[in-house]
């Protein structure tokens, strides 16, 4: 795809006559993440799509309702996010972990575990763009019924950025030069340089190792993260 045919999409998003749906798909046609197509309309100034009221089930069958079944070629091998080898391992640990946020099929983030998205304007991210300043929600507990905390999130930091983990997912952690808890449901990113879209960086999943309970390659007693 050539520049100016980039711009003219951005420009339909802009002007409404292409949703921004249409625009991540052909954004992911090209090869390019969700992630990605949602950080080129916010530099654009395309603003991210406000949530249609309540998150509440809607069935798309008369009478709908009840379990979903999806069938995959393979099995995970492992429930372990950090050390996933593929999507059905990554799918599969999804069903008991979960990250600091995620995207929407609109590419736009929203909170899963945080409280809130942080942004500039509430606070979360840093005009420098050196840090994001996460609040996680209350009342989040794990399988064994301890809170689930800001030392966690620092926890999990630890535990991926450490070489003889061996974890996958180191890469998405690189950039950060250290977490400070500021309290128990808050905690600060601190950059090692300016970072773009800095709540992107990482989304989680922080409950994937626990201080109490989480070991290498899940060979012994797997946490089941926050419920």
């Amino acid at each position: 795809m050539q520049e100016h045919e980039l711009r003219h999409m951005i420009g339909q998003v802009k002007a409404g006559t292409l949703s921004r749906r249409a625009f991540v798909q052909a954004m992911l046609g090209l090869g390019l993440t969700a992630p990605l197509a949602a950080q080129m309309l916010a530099h654009a100034g395309v603003a991210q799509a406000q949530p249609k009221g309540s998150a509440m089930f809607n069935p798309t069958k008369r009478g709908g309702g009840g379990q979903l079944k999806v069938l995959w070629w393979q099995s995970p091998t492992l429930l372990n996010p950090h050390f996933a080898t593929g999507t059905k391992d990554q799918d599969g640990s999804r069903i008991f972990y979960e990250p600091l946020a995620s995207y929407d099929p609109e590419g736009n983030l929203f909170p899963v575990l945080a409280a809130e998205v942080p942004s500039v304007q509430n606070g979360g991210v840093s005009k420098d763009g050196r840090s994001v300043t996460w609040k996680l929600k209350k009342g989040v507990t794990w399988h064994d019924g301890k809170p689930f905390t800001s030392a966690d999130v620092a926890f999990n930091w630890e535990f991926v950025k450490d070489p003889k983990t061996a974890a996958r997912t180191i890469g998405s952690y690189t950039d950060i030069e250290k977490i400070d808890v500021l309290d128990s449901h808050s905690v600060r990113l601190v950059f090692k340089k300016p970072v773009s879209s800095p709540p992107a960086r990482p989304l989680g999943p922080p409950e994937a190792a626990h201080p109490q309970g989480a070991v290498p390659r899940g060979r012994h007693r797997v946490p089941q993260g926050p419920v």
